[in-house]
């Protein structure tokens, strides 16, 4: 059976409304990579950076992810759990912690992931990490969030002096078509 988009949004949107809204949608996003033609088929080959937004509600985010060659995203939460699902190359994920008693919010390293295509990785409510594409290629993911990832209050951290400061969907936006115009 071949990925059907609606079909995954349809059961995403009632996974979150049941029991363990998280593991029933690291199931579905899992059985929708493993078909990783039937996902690009129905939402194309990642050939340009972006954030797409495939379906958006106050509980339920789904969005297609597109990391253009050696892009890196700076250290960011999202306040409500997520599931990455990796369909075309590559993302390195560094998880960070807070460091205890620090006033500015700074963090440090405490572990990694890297999921290549095919794979899916549960973030919890709390997980601050970054996100690398570390290929000469274009990598594409399907990202679901249990809530509005875009109006949620999230932080972002500074990547040289590692403090804490406001999320800035705008900036993360336009970082995506900083790394587009770069590579014309």
């Amino acid at each position: 059976m071949s990925f059907n988009l609606e079909s995954f949004i349809a059961d995403c949107k009632s996974a979150v409304e049941g029991d363990k809204p998280q593991e029933v949608i690291a199931e579905l996003v899992q059985s929708a990579v493993q078909d990783y033609k039937g996902v690009m088929a129905a939402i194309g080959e990642p050939k340009r950076a972006m954030i797409e937004k495939l379906y958006v509600s106050d509980s339920l985010t789904i969005v297609n992810v597109v990391w253009a060659p050696k892009m890196t995203l700076m250290p960011h939460n999202h306040n409500t759990w997520a599931i990455i699902g990796v369909y075309s190359g590559r993302e390195d994920n560094i998880f960070w912690r807070r460091l205890k008693d620090d006033k500015n919010g700074k963090i440090e390293a405490a572990g990694a992931q890297s999921i290549a295509a095919t794979e899916v990785a549960k973030l919890g409510k709390n997980i601050v990490h970054s996100v690398t594409n570390p290929t000469s290629e274009f990598t594409g993911a399907i990202h679901v969030y249990g809530g509005n990832f875009f109006e949620l209050d999230r932080s972002e951290w500074d990547p040289m002096s590692l403090n804490e400061g406001v999320y800035d969907v705008e900036k993360a936006l336009a970082l995506f078509e900083a790394e587009n115009a770069a590579l014309k």
